[in-house]
């Protein structure tokens, strides 16, 4: 799909327009602050059980206490991928919807604990797999949060060195893990879509919205730059979770990519939209693929393990 779209656009669509979701079970990462509750607890208020995948599972309890319908809170640090094996070899019942909604921006030049660039490794690789050992529970689908700053930056993945040795700034790291997000889709639509599973791949942006992801980047000028925007231009956490939303339970097509129908898709209501020719590239798309395999050790599977703990298997 090419930067520009003639999708129609939902103006007026907002979190009362959830369907009701009962005996439904989603994941979602992250989903302590920001979008990630705003989005769990507008999915629980319609009838979901929300599983709060969150690092600290005392902030995610109080989270998740805030939300008004059925919650559980389970451990999960995406860059952390023993973490990641756990949380997913845990994991015994089908799972409607998982939601990669957690990422860290702009941050210091810092490693996960496996030794990748920190927004690579947490945004991109950890959610990779994640979704690789939960797929064979997954019967709805997978949405992955990426940003509108896929369009900055290099507009390519460093395939040759992914972690951005010596040439390391935070948005070139940004702007390529947001860029991994939308190739991720792409791929795993794909692959879905030729083994004739029903599941769909989907990916949504929230345009400008103030939640504390700002907070953290590394520039104290952009920090400065970012609080300004967050305080006269950006939307708030819940209208920034509707794009993440309506790709959570509209009937669109796979590897859709949704986010907001303002002005350079910094607000609005969601709707379909475009993406870079680089978001577009299945020979990217496939090459990333194999690439996150070989770092992350886990592999395309869509059958479960015989045992309970069967996504274990996959590693």
């Amino acid at each position: 799909m090419a930067d520009k779209t003639d999708a129609p656009k939902a103006r007026t669509w907002n979190a009362t327009h959830l369907p009701d979701l009962s005996g439904r079970t989603a994941v979602i990462t992250g989903a302590n602050s920001g979008i990630g509750f705003t989005a769990a607890d507008a999915l629980a208020r319609a009838g979901a059980h929300v599983v709060f995948a969150v690092r600290d599972l005392a902030r995610g309890g109080a989270a998740a206490a805030r939300v008004g319908g059925s919650t559980e809170v389970r451990r999960l640090d995406l860059a952390d991928l023993d973490s990641v094996r756990e949380f997913a070899a845990s994991w015994d019942r089908p799972l409607d919807l998982l939601i990669n909604n957690a990422g860290v921006m702009m941050l210091p030049e810092q490693r996960t604990k496996d030794g990748f660039e920190m927004q690579f490794g947490t945004n991109h690789l950890g959610h990779f797999a994640l979704t690789n050992l939960l797929l064979p529970y997954v019967t709805d689908r997978v949405v992955t949060v990426s940003s509108g700053a896929h369009r900055l930056g290099d507009r390519r993945i460093h395939f040759d060195d992914p972690n951005l040795t010596g040439k390391y700034t935070p948005q070139r790291a940004y702007s390529q893990s947001k860029l991994a997000n939308l190739l991720f889709t792409l791929e795993l639509q794909r692959r879905l879509a030729e083994s004739g599973s029903p599941v769909r791949a989907l990916a949504a942006h929230p345009g400008w919205a103030a939640t504390n992801l700002q907070g953290h980047t590394a520039n104290p000028v952009a920090r400065v730059v970012m609080q300004v925007g967050n305080r006269f231009l950006a939307q708030d956490d819940k209208a920034g979770a509707l794009p993440t939303l309506y790709a959570a339970t509209q009937d669109l097509p796979g590897a859709s990519y949704v986010g907001p129908d303002g002005l350079g898709e910094m607000r609005g209501a969601p709707t379909l939209v475009g993406r870079t020719t680089a978001a577009s590239d299945p020979e990217a798309a496939r090459r990333l693929w194999a690439l996150s395999e070989e770092l992350t050790g886990t592999e395309w599977r869509l059958t479960a393990a015989a045992s309970p703990a069967g996504a274990e298997g996959a590693r």
